[in-house]
C-alpha cells in the first residue's frame, strides 16, 4: 500500500520556527590545499560573529549560568583565538570548541559553504515529489497526485541522479560527511533534494531519474502551486498547511498532516476525523517529515487519546518558566489501539506528541529514528556567513527522557526500500496496519 504524502514545503526554512538543525563540528579546510588566509574584513567580521554567538548564549539560554559554566571567563579564554585567528579554520575551531563546552547537542556553527547549500529558492512552485535518501541514495518515496511529476509518470522508487545541472550525489556527500554524527543528518540530506525540486510557480525544472529497470530517464517539470493553506506566523515565511485523513484497509483510520501549525485549519479536521474514527480497529498517525509548530496543538491532539485526567507528555524549562505539556482528555476518547508513523525529518512537536503518547504507553511507534530535535530553537545567520544554531529552551519526557539529540525510538524500526518503494508499497505504514490487526 503507498499513502501519497504531499511533498515537504519549506523543509529548510521551517527549521527556524520550530526545529532546527545542529551541525557536529565544522568543516575544515582542504588539507591538499594551503588554507587561505583571513583579509582585515574577513577577522573583523569574524570578531563580530563570535560576539554575536557568546552574547545569544549568554541571553537567551535556558541555564542562566549556561552548562554550569563562568560565562564571562570562557569569553575571555576564546576570544582572543579569534581576535588572533589567521585562517577562517582557526576561527571556527575556536568558535566550536566555545559551543562545546556547553556540552548540550543543540548548538553548532554551520560553514557558510554548508548554509549556503542547505538554503532554499523563492516561490511556492512544487513538482509534486516527495524524497527521502536512504543508503547515500535519493529515492522519490511519494508523488502528490495530480502534480506535475504524477502527470509526466514519475514513479515512487526511482532515484534522483541530476536535478538541473545539479549532480546530486556529490552534493549528498559533502553534507553526509558533515553531519554524519547528528541526529539531522535526514534532515540536511533530505533538504538538498527538497529544496531543488521547488521555485516560482510555472517554473521548469528538468529531473534526471533512474527508474526501476535502472535505465536513466529525463522529465521535464513545470512547478505548480503547493497543496494546502497558506499561512503567515509572525515574521517568518509563510508556510502551506494540509491535513489529510481517511480509512484505509478496511476500518483503520488514517490522520497525516504537515505541521503543527494554525490550529484554526487543521484542529476542526482532525477533531472531526477523531470523531468519525471512534469505532475504528485501530488509528494511524503519520507524522513522518512533519518538522513539529506549537506545543498546544500536541497537547490537544493527545487529548482524544488518553482518558486519564493530570498526564502530561513532558515539561518544558526556560529560564524564566516551567511548562507542563498537559493532556486534557475529550469527554469522549478513543480507546483503541493507536500507531504513530516517524522518521528522520520529524521533530519537535512531532517528536513530543509521539515521545509522550509512547511513554503513557498509548501509541506504539513504527519508522526511524525521529531527529533529536526537540527543544525549540534559531539559526542566526552570522556576520561572517556562517550559521549559528541554538536552543532557548529544555524539555524532560514525563518519562525521564531528554529527546534532545537522541530522539524518539520507535518500538518496531522501519524503513522504506527502494524494492518495496518501486512496488508502490509502504513499508511502514504495512507495518502499523499488522500490529493492529495484532491486537483483535
Amino acid at each position: 500500500m503507498n499513502k501519497r504524502r504531499r511533498p515537504l514545503e519549506r523543509l529548510v526554512r521551517t527549521w527556524i520556527a520550530c526545529l532546527c538543525m545542529s551541525a557536529v563540528g565544522v568543516v575544515a579546510d582542504d588539507a591538499t590545499t594551503a588554507p587561505s588566509r583571513l583579509s582585515d574584513e574577513q577577522a573583523r567580521l569574524n570578531l563580530e560573529s563570535f560576539d554575536h554567538v557568546w552574547t545569544t548564549i549568554r541571553d537567551k539560554h535556558w541555564d542562566p549560568k549556561p552548562g554550569g559554566l563562568d560565562w564571562e571567563a570562557v569569553r575571555g579564554e576564546f576570544r582572543p583565538r579569534v581576535e588572533n585567528a589567521t585562517t577562517m579554520a582557526e576561527s571556527r575551531a575556536a568558535m566550536g570548541e566555545m559551543i562545546e563546552r556547553l556540552d548540550q547537542s543543540h548548538f553548532g556553527i554551520i560553514p557558510a559553504e554548508v548554509y549556503e547549500e542547505l538554503s532554499l529558492p523563492d516561490g511556492d512552485g512544487t513538482t509534486g515529489i516527495d524524497a527521502r535518501v536512504v543508503d547515500g541514495q535519493a529515492l522519490v518515496t511519494s508523488v502528490a497526485d495530480e502534480s506535475p511529476a504524477a502527470v509526466a509518470g514519475v514513479e515512487t522508487g526511482w532515484l534522483i541522479v541530476r536535478i538541473g545541472d545539479d549532480e546530486i550525489l556529490p552534493r549528498l556527500e559533502k553534507v553526509a560527511e558533515e553531519f554524519a554524527e547528528s541526529g539531522y543528518k535526514d534532515l540536511a540530506l533530505a533538504g538538498i533534494v527538497m529544496g531543488r525540486l521547488r521555485g516560482k510557480v510555472g517554473d521548469e525544472t528538468t529531473v534526471s531519474f533512474v527508474d526501476g529497470e535502472g535505465s536513466e530517464v529525463q522529465r521535464s517539470l513545470t512547478l505548480a502551486p503547493q497543496q494546502g493553506k497558506k499561512v503567515q506566523v509572525g515574521f517568518l515565511p509563510p508556510f502551506h498547511i494540509w491535513i489529510d485523513h481517511e480509512t484505509i484497509d478496511g476500518d483503520i483510520g488514517y490522520i497525516a498532516f504537515n505541521m503543527f501549525i494554525d490550529p484554526a485549519t487543521l484542529m476542526p479536521t482532525f477533531n472531526r476525523a477523531m470523531k468519525e474514527f471512534m469505532d475504528a480497529e485501530g488509528i494511524v498517525i503519520d507524522l513522518r517529515g512533519n518538522p513539529g509548530g506549537l506545543i498546544g496543538m500536541a497537547m490537544g491532539m493527545a487529548g482524544w487519546l488518553v482518558a486519564e485526567k493530570n498526564l502530561h507528555l513532558g515539561t518544558m524549562y526556560t529560564r524564566e518558566n516551567e511548562l507542563k505539556i498537559v493532556v486534557f482528555p475529550r469527554p469522549r476518547t478513543y480507546s483503541g489501539p493507536v500507531t504513530i508513523l516517524v522518521d528522520g525529518l520529524s521533530g519537535s512537536c512531532s517528536e513530543i506528541f509521539a515521545g509522550g503518547l509512547q511513554d503513557l504507553d498509548r501509541a506504539r511507534i513504527f519508522g526511524s529514528r525521529t531527529m533529536g530535535a526537540v527543544l525549540p530553537s534559531a539559526i542566526d545567520k552570522l556576520p561572517n556567513g556562517d550559521g549559528f544554531q541554538y536552543a532557548f529552551a529544555n524539555y524532560v519526557s514525563e518519562g525521564g527522557e531528554v529527546l534532545e539529540g537522541t530522539g524518539v525510538v520507535p518500538d518496531t524500526e522501519v524503513v522504506p526500500t527502494r524494492k518495496a518503494l518501486l512496488q508502490g508499497r509502504d513499508p511502514v505504514l504495512e507495518s502499523a496496519i499488522a500490529w493492529i490487526r495484532a491486537q483483535k
